[in-house]
């Protein structure tokens, strides 16, 4: 595809130097690329720049608002939300610029299944049934307000694609415990902002039951070593996100108790 189509890709980004190039070399087909920047000490803003997308620093929102204020950025009819850690396979590229090309009024948006890597491994056992809508007419899509496992929502009819989008996800096992730490953080922040309560016991039962469903449920088994160790982090991010919301739980009982 050496035309470009008019199509908006909206990335947010924080220090994604590493993943940049792959990343954008893969939509090099779309005429216009918006990335929202939160403050990397890298040199993600300038391969963006060089690159030629339509960079913002913008102070951190959480994942959908963040990505929602790309979406606002964006100039074209329909928009493609990617991550920096993901990349558009050619038989996508085609298939997307078909898409935009023909247009369709009655497609609000569409979905594709995700292919995620892992340590150089396909993960398609444990995460093999991953879909996601990415592409969508810009008047009928919006982010969810969710500050973690934001989604894409789409007021209209939304068709399944058979071409992939690639998730090439952290494997480094230092990064990958960062990772979860933000993570497990920003989950138990938003349970206790919807009332719910947890204790160190019954974060240790829902990270056994998440493990049991993420090894053996999901046969992650299957995806060798590489599965043992995705079905641990889920385990450990689901251990922590329930004790610091426990923790949370209690701050707040403390705080209440010393106003009285």
């Amino acid at each position: 595809m050496g035309k470009q189509i008019p199509l908006s890709v909206a990335i947010i980004t924080k220090n994604e130097a590493e993943n940049m190039p792959n990343c954008l070399g893969s939509i090099k087909f779309a005429s216009q690329v918006v990335v929202v920047d939160s403050g990397s000490t890298d040199d993600t803003v300038k391969i963006a720049s060089d690159f030629g997308c339509d960079v913002f620093i913008e102070k951190w929102r959480g994942f959908g608002p963040q990505k929602q204020f790309a979406i606002d950025k964006c100039k074209h009819r329909w928009v493609l939300v990617l991550d920096a850690d993901e990349l558009i396979p050619p038989e996508t590229a085609i298939a997307i610029g078909d898409i935009v090309s023909k247009g369709s009024d009655y497609v609000a948006g569409y979905s594709f299944p995700r292919k995620n890597w892992f340590q150089s491994r396909w993960i398609k056992h444990l995460w093999g049934g991953d879909r996601i809508v990415r592409l969508f007419q810009k008047d009928l899509g919006r982010m969810t307000s969710a500050t973690v496992h934001e989604s894409v929502e789409v007021n209209g009819y939304v068709e399944a694609l058979d071409v992939p989008i690639e998730h090439f996800t952290e494997s480094r096992l230092s990064n990958l415990l960062i990772k979860i730490d933000h993570y497990s953080t920003l989950g138990a922040q938003e349970s206790f902002d919807e009332g719910k309560v947890a204790s160190p016991w019954s974060a240790v039962l829902r990270a056994f039951l998440v493990f049991s469903q993420s090894y053996f449920l999901k046969l992650g088994f299957l995806d060798g070593t590489q599965g043992l160790i995705l079905s641990v982090a889920d385990f450990v991010n689901k251990f922590f996100k329930y004790a610091k919301l426990s923790e949370l739980n209690k701050q707040a009982k403390l705080e209440d108790h010393n106003r009285k």
